[in-house]
């Protein structure tokens, strides 16, 4: 059955990092180019599901932490300037949507789906990100870490991102990489949909989303209209 036109388009809701964009690689080199400047060892790819998941501040503050540095109000403004002015200057990087996902959009968009991003990322970098990748405008809305007074896993994040992209949350999916879009989901009695690519740092599985999908292929007309059914 194909998505009823009648009402407001059914929406998915994705997850910016580790869920449609590897950014790996470049978000490690963009706080790696700040904190060296405090003398801090660099960070490497296998710490980057501990850092990950809340915004650059907390990726800074973990980074310090695992450092076992204190961290001044003065030095996470300056770290946060210098990341982000790096990470901003050196956009697209080699960050790239995951496989499969360009066609995922194509065959959602022809039975009626719309799309919206919700990110904890700063939302003018999540912005940037997707218009140099030239994907800006297949979202409805994109929304980031600074866009609400609250952030995922809070609900209103999510529910906010919804009604800009003028979607109905009985009508809407998430689908994400970490626990903080699990937890956002589930606050706002949302289908969450997991990948288990991205950056969590335990295994996606043990945080019970409603189903989790192997590939972009597996994004299908019958699985997202059967979670909002169920």
């Amino acid at each position: 059955m194909s998505a009823d036109r009648s009402a407001s388009a059914p929406l998915i809701v994705f997850d910016l990092d580790g869920t449609l964009i590897d950014t790996a690689h470049d978000l490690v080199d963009s706080l790696n180019h700040a904190v060296v400047q405090a003398g801090l060892e660099p960070v490497t790819y296998d710490d980057l599901t501990f850092l990950v998941g809340s915004g650059a501040k907390a990726m800074i503050e973990r980074t310090f932490a695992l450092r076992e540095r204190a961290l001044s109000e003065e030095e996470l403004a300056f770290q946060m300037k210098e990341f982000v002015a790096h990470y901003h200057a050196h956009m697209p990087g080699v960050s790239r949507p995951y496989d499969g996902l360009m066609d995922a959009l194509d065959r959602l968009e022809a039975e009626g789906y719309a799309f919206a991003v919700c990110t904890n990322k700063m939302e003018k970098l999540a912005k940037t990100l997707l218009s140099e990748l030239k994907l800006d405008h297949r979202f409805k809305a994109i929304t980031g870490g600074d866009s609400f007074d609250v952030r995922k896993p809070h609900a209103e994040h999510l529910l906010g991102t919804i009604r800009l992209a003028g979607g109905d949350p009985v009508r809407a999916v998430m689908v994400g990489d970490s626990l903080n879009d699990i937890l956002a989901a589930r606050n706002a009695k949302v289908p969450v949909i997991a990948v288990p690519f991205g950056y969590s740092d335990v295994p996606i599985a043990t945080l019970d989303p409603d189903v989790i999908i192997q590939g972009f292929d597996e994004l299908t007309v019958t699985l997202v209209e059967g979670l909002m059914a169920g």
